[in-house]
């Protein structure tokens, strides 16, 4: 499998991606992703080279999104000066469920965030999903906290502020990466 940035004209190919998603996790009981992406913010972080999408011949079977930047209220001003990428959207498609691709998707944000010069990989997931905080545990992560205040409407309650962190570090992942290499992290003022 081939893992390389996402371009704009997959953008539709992601929005369906994720509503797939969505729509799984709905049959699970789980309001997670309920609300639609918009467009235009996701071709804001594709254009910005943070958006990749694991292929299998012509079939998208994952993406994941993979940035440098925190999202605002969750880290700590003392953690925001440690050296981090932050993963984002990890999604895998179902037909493609049970193969681990998640796992080495992680392994390989790991990777490229130490090439990049990161010390750690740190994410947030849904408040309320436990077996997907579970999941990040069982693959190397270890709970910081969880941010409830401070949601994006009227600081309300968050609803994706389980904080998870794991040393960044080299792996074996086995995806042939077409992406362009990692840009160096700059040290924090």
């Amino acid at each position: 499998m081939i893992i390389m940035a996402a371009e704009p004209r997959d953008l539709t190919r992601l929005l369906a991606f994720r509503e797939e998603a969505a729509a799984w996790l709905r049959a699970l009981g789980s309001d997670q992703w309920s609300r639609p992406y918009p467009a235009d913010k996701l071709l804001t972080t594709i254009e910005a080279g943070r958006v990749f999408m694991l292929r299998d011949g012509r079939t998208t079977a994952a993406t994941i999104t993979l940035t440098p930047d925190a999202e605002a209220g969750l880290w700590s001003d003392s953690e925001l000066t440690e050296p981090s990428m932050f993963v984002n959207k990890l999604t895998v498609a179902r037909e493609y469920a049970g193969q681990n691709l998640g796992g080495r998707l992680l392994d390989w944000a790991g990777d490229r965030a130490h090439r990049a010069g990161a010390e750690w990989l740190r994410l947030d997931a849904w408040t309320m999903n436990e077996a997907l905080q579970r999941y990040y545990l069982a693959h190397g992560f270890s709970h910081v906290r969880t941010v409830r205040e401070g949601g994006a409407v009227n600081g309300g309650p968050r609803v994706s502020g389980w904080l998870a962190q794991r040393e960044a570090r080299s792996a074996d992942h086995g995806f042939t990466e077409q992406a362009p290499a990692p840009e160096r992290i700059r040290p924090a003022a």
